[in-house]
């Protein structure tokens, strides 16, 4: 859109958590509309969380949260054209894309996960980004070492 930005949607918070960070999360896992099912994969992930981390003192909730302040990355590459060469410029990222990288990365390696069920897969995914672990947490590493190699062209910020 050229002229005006788009408003931004008030989402509700889930039923179980009363969190509106949840409900992005199941958003983003939701594929062909199916929403309840969603949310039975994301409470069914918060169960078995709590079975595999008892010794742990925190709510499968903060687990989960942690976990993506875990995955999180804080800086992104992105290509600038300058004179006719393509450099990587390593850039800020805003907290919503933040949120939604982090988000996104997560389901995409939960899925790429060999396991039974989606909760399955999704809880083994949740426990490794906690413990600095796992395909999502590598992601952010490697982000952030592009970026990191990618310095000297900082000044082609836009």
């Amino acid at each position: 859109m050229r002229k005006s930005k788009p408003k931004k949607r008030i989402l509700l918070p889930d039923p179980k958590f009363n969190d509106v960070l949840v409900t992005r999360f199941v958003n983003d896992l939701m594929v062909h509309g199916k929403k309840s099912t969603a949310y039975s994969i994301f409470y069914d992930t918060m169960d078995l969380i709590e079975k595999r981390m008892k010794d742990a003192e925190q709510s499968p909730l903060e687990v989960w949260k942690k976990a993506l302040e875990n995955i999180t990355p804080n800086v992104e590459v992105k290509s600038r054209r300058v004179g006719g060469a393509t450099f990587q410029v390593p850039m800020e990222v805003r907290q919503e894309r933040k949120n939604a990288i982090s988000m996104k990365n997560m389901i995409i390696f939960a899925r790429k996960r060999s396991g039974k069920s989606m909760a399955d897969k999704l809880s083994a995914e949740i426990i490794a980004a906690f413990n600095e672990e796992g395909g999502a947490f590598k992601r952010k590493e490697d982000t952030h070492r592009m970026a990191e190699a990618n310095r000297a062209f900082a000044h082609f910020r836009f």
